[in-house]
C-alpha cells in the first residue's frame, strides 16, 4: 500500500498541471483539436489517480463490511438478538437475547468455565448487582470511573464521548486517499492515544483538528467528566446510596480471604464470577459491542511473590510473579502490540509468550500466562486467529488500579475492538479494602527458615495515648499502626531531635511529643512472612466477544451452478422477495460445535419418510439419546424440500443434520451431515448420539470420521439452495 500511495502526489500534479492545461487553452481560444487533446490528457490523468485511489481503498477496506448487512438481517429474523423494549421504540445500550442468540451465550460461558474454572481450579463466586457506596469509593470508581463527554452546543440532546469521537475523525484521515503519509502518520499516532489524553488535552487536539458534531455540523463544548455508574437508593428511606456494580470484580476482592482459606491457605490461587455489569454509556452505538447493561467473565489471580531467605518479597520484574504453569505456553506464539509500537505509528510483532516475558515487553509470567490462555480460548471459541491482536496500554490510558495491560483486540466490521482486558492490578484493590475496612487481606507463607528480626512495637506507648488524646487516641494508633518499622524509627528519632512533631490525620493536627514514639525496639524470630498478594486479572466482555463470533463464523455459499430456467419477468417486490429468499439459503453461521445453539438437526428426507410408522419411534428414541448425552437437538418435519430445511440449519449455525430416508428402516442406518463441507456419511443409527457427542466435543474431527464410515452420494434434492 505504501508504494499505491507514493504515487499520489505525482499523479495529483498531473491532474492539476493538465487541468491549468485545459484553462490556458480555453482562455487563449486555442483551436478545438489542441483543446480536445488536452481534455482527453486530463481525463487520463484523472482516471489514473481514480484507478490507485480506489486500490488504495481495497486495500484499506475492512474484509468483514461486506456481510455486516446479511448478518444483521439473519440475527434479526432468527432472532438471535433485538434491541430490548423494541414494541415500546427501544432504549439505546440494551438488547435482548433470542433462543438461538441466549444458547450460543450461554454456551460460550460453558466453554469459558470449563477452559479456565475447571482447567485452572479456579473459586467461583457469585456476588451481588448492587453495592454500596462505601465500596466503590474505596476502589476508586466513585471518583476516577469516568469518560470525558463533549456535547452539541446547539442541540441539548446531543452528546458524544470525546475520545471515541476523535478515534473516528482520526480514522478518517487513515482511510483518506488523499492524506499524506506525514498526515496519516500523526492521525495513527493521535489514535492510539485518544484513550489516553487529560481532558485538557482531549480538548486542545478536538479544537486542532476543527472536530464538529456527526449529527449536525455544529460547534462542540470542552470536553468534561462523566461518571458511568447508575446510582440507586438502598431502603426504604434512601439514605443508603448504592450503585449497580461497574465491574464483577470488587464482589471477588471483598471474598479473597475467604475463598484463601477454602484454599487452605495455599497460594497461589484465582478467583472467577460471572455476571451483568452496568455502566451508563454516554452514546451507545455499534449495537452488542457498547451495552449499558452486559455480560462480564472476570478472573482475579492472585500470585505468590519469590520470597528470599531473608524473608524479603520479591513483586516487581520479569521473575517478581511467577506461574506454576507458565512452561506450558511459553512457546505459544502471540501478535503483540506494544506501547512502543503504537507511540511510533509502527506495526505489531509476532513472538511466543517466553521471549515477551524474558525482554520485558510483558511485565512478567502471570501476565504472560493468562494473555495465553486467553488467546487459546478466543481461538476454541471460534475468533480467526488473524484477526486477534493484543494491545498494550499506553501508560496515559492506564485504569487507576492497573499497572500494566493488554487489550485482546479483535478486527470486525467495527475496526480493531477490545473484547478481554488483562490487566496487572498490583495490589492496589486488596490495599484500597483494606485501609477502608481496617481488615487484613493478606497471605501467610511459612519460611523455609526461621530468620531473626528487629520488630518495633506501639503496644507501650498506646496505652497511654488515651489520657492526652481522648477519643482520638484510636486514629493516632492506627496511624503508628500504618507505618512500616523503619518509618517508626525515623519518627522516633525526630521527635526526640526536635522535641516534637506535628502530624495530620484525616484532616486534623497531632503534636507528638518523645514520650508518644517510645516505641519498643526486639529482636524476634520470624517462622512466616505475610504479604499482600498482587492480581492478575482477565476480564472478558462476553458480548463483545459474542458478536465478533457471529461476524467471524458468518458467510454466504457461492450459487451452485444450476441449468439457467428461463423465467417470467417479476417486479421490484417480487424480486426483493427472491432476493431475501436466497440469502437465506446461502447464509451460513459455522460456530464451532462446543457453542452452536443446537448440534443437531434431525430431518426426514422427506414427508414420505414421515408416513412409516417406525419414523416417528426412531426419532423420538434418538433425540432422547442425544438428550441423554447432552447434546441439543431439534427436528424439522415440514414439507418443504431437504436442500431448504439444511438451509435452515445452516443459518442457525447447526453443525450437524441427521437425515432418516428409506435405507433406515432397512438396514437401521441414517446418515450425518457435515456443515460446512455439506458432505455426508451413513452411520448406524445405535453408534449415532455416541459419534454426535465425539464430534460436538472435539474428540473426533469431521474427517476422521469420513474416515470410517463410508461417504452417502447427494442427489440434486440434497443440495443447499436447491429448489424442489
Amino acid at each position: 500500500m505504501a508504494d499505491l500511495e507514493a504515487q499520489i502526489p505525482a499523479l495529483a500534479a498531473e491532474v492539476a498541471k493538465a487541468g491549468d492545461t485545459v484553462k490556458a487553452l480555453k482562455e487563449a481560444k486555442a483551436s478545438k483539436a489542441e483543446i480536445d487533446a488536452a481534455v482527453k490528457e486530463l481525463k487520463r490523468a484523472k482516471t489514473a489517480m481514480d484507478a490507485i485511489t480506489k486500490a488504495i481503498a481495497a486495500q484499506n477496506a475492512n474484509p468483514f463490511d461486506a456481510n455486516r448487512d446479511g448478518l444483521e438481517s439473519l440475527c434479526k429474523r432468527r432472532f438471535f438478538y433485538r434491541p430490548a423494549f423494541e414494541i415500546y421504540g427501544g432504549v439505546a445500550g440494551f438488547f435482548t437475547y433470542g433462543p438461538p442468540g441466549c444458547a450460543v451465550k450461554n454456551n460460550l460461558i460453558s466453554l469459558w468455565r470449563r477452559h479456565f474454572v475447571i482447567e485452572e481450579g479456579l473459586f467461583e463466586i457469585e456476588d451481588t448487582n448492587i453495592m454500596p457506596h462505601n465500596v466503590l469509593k474505596a476502589s476508586g470508581h466513585v471518583d476516577r470511573f469516568n469518560d470525558f463527554m463533549v456535547k452539541d452546543l446547539k442541540d441539548e440532546a446531543a452528546f458524544f464521548r470525546a475520545d471515541k469521537l476523535l478515534e473516528e475523525s482520526m480514522e478518517n484521515i487513515i482511510k483518506d486517499p488523499t492524506a499524506t503519509p506525514e498526515q496519516k502518520e500523526e492521525a495513527t499516532k493521535v489514535a492510539a492515544q485518544a484513550d489516553g489524553y487529560s481532558q485538557t488535552e482531549l480538548g486542545d487536539i478536538l479544537k486542532k483538528y476543527n472536530i464538529k458534531s456527526p449529527l449536525t455540523g455544529n460547534d462542540l463544548s470542552d470536553p468534561y467528566p462523566f461518571n458511568l455508574m447508575f446510582p440507586t437508593p438502598i431502603g426504604p428511606t434512601g439514605d443508603l446510596q448504592g450503585y449497580l456494580r461497574p465491574e464483577t470484580a470488587q464482589g471477588i476482592f471483598l471474598n479473597f480471604k475467604y475463598c484463601l482459606e477454602q484454599n487452605g491457605g495455599q497460594m497461589p490461587f484465582g478467583m472467577a464470577q460471572v455476571g451483568k455489569a452496568f455502566r451508563n454509556e454516554i452514546a451507545p452505538r455499534g449495537g452488542l459491542i457498547r451495552q449499558r447493561e452486559f455480560t462480564q467473565c472476570e478472573i482475579e489471580f492472585f500470585c505468590k511473590p519469590v520470597i528470599n531467605e531473608d524473608g524479603s518479597i520479591v513483586t516487581g520484574g520479569k521473575g517478581g510473579k511467577p506461574h506454576p504453569k507458565f512452561d506450558l505456553v511459553k512457546d505459544e506464539v502471540l501478535t503483540l502490540f506494544p506501547s512502543p509500537q503504537q507511540l511510533a505509528a509502527q506495526s505489531t510483532i509476532d513472538m511466543t509468550v517466553g521471549e515477551a516475558v524474558e525482554k520485558g515487553i510483558i511485565a512478567n509470567e502471570s501476565l504472560g500466562y493468562m494473555v495465553a490462555r486467553t488467546q487459546s480460548f478466543l481461538l476454541r471459541a471460534g475468533i480467526k486467529r488473524k484477526y486477534l491482536r493484543f494491545r498494550q496500554h499506553l501508560p496515559t490510558e492506564m485504569a487507576h488500579y492497573a499497572c500494566d495491560c493488554w487489550d485482546a483486540e479483535i478486527m470486525f466490521s467495527h475496526g480493531w475492538v477490545e473484547s478481554v482486558g488483562v490487566a496487572d492490578r498490583s495490589a492496589f484493590d486488596l490495599n484500597a479494602h483494606s485501609t477502608a475496612t481496617g481488615q487484613e487481606l493478606v497471605a501467610i507463607e511459612k519460611l523455609a527458615k526461621p530468620i531473626k528480626k528487629m520488630v518495633v512495637s506501639t503496644k507501650k506507648v498506646a496505652a497511654g495515648l488515651g489520657k492526652e488524646f481522648k477519643a482520638d487516641a484510636k486514629k493516632v494508633v492506627e496511624y503508628f499502626d500504618g507505618l512500616s518499622d523503619s518509618e517508626k524509627l525515623a519518627l522516633k528519632a525526630e521527635c526526640k531531635e526536635a522535641g516534637s512533631k506535628t502530624v495530620e490525620i484525616d484532616g486534623k493536627s497531632f503534636e507528638l511529643l518523645p514520650k508518644h514514639t517510645d516505641f519498643d525496639e526486639r529482636e524476634e524470630t520470624q517462622h512466616t512472612v505475610s504479604y499482600t498478594p498482587s492480581v492478575i486479572e482477565p476480564s472478558f466482555g462476553i458480548d463483545r466477544i459474542l458478536y465478533a463470533i457471529f461476524e467471524h463464523s458468518y458467510y454466504e455459499r457461492e450459487d451452485e451452478a444450476e441449468e439457467k430456467v428461463e423465467e417470467p419477468k417479476k417486479d421490484k417486490k417480487d424480486k426483493k422477495k427472491d432476493a431475501q429468499k436466497d440469502q437465506m439459503e446461502r447464509s451460513v453461521l459455522n460456530f464451532p460445535p462446543e457453542i452452536a445453539p443446537v448440534k443437531c438437526a434431525l430431518l426426514p428426507l422427506d414427508m414420505r419418510v414421515t408416513r412409516d410408522a417406525r419414523y416417528e419411534d426412531m426419532c423420538r428414541s434418538l433425540a432422547s439419546s442425544l438428550s441423554v448425552m447432552g447434546i441439543s437437538s431439534r427436528r424439522d418435519d415440514s414439507g418443504v424440500a431437504i436442500g431448504r430445511r439444511y438451509a435452515r440449519g445452516d443459518e442457525l449455525g447447526i453443525p450437524f443434520a441427521i437425515t432418516f430416508d428409506f435405507e433406515t428402516f432397512e438396514d437401521k442406518s441414517i446418515t450425518v451431515r457435515e456443515r460446512d463441507s455439506c458432505v455426508q456419511v451413513r452411520v448406524p443409527f445405535d453408534e449415532a448420539p455416541q459419534i454426535l457427542s465425539r464430534l460436538c466435543d472435539a474428540q473426533m474431527s469431521w474427517d476422521e470420521c469420513r474416515a470410517q464410515f463410508p461417504e452417502q452420494k447427494q442427489t440434486a434434492s440434497d443440495k443447499v439452495g436447491m429448489k424442489a
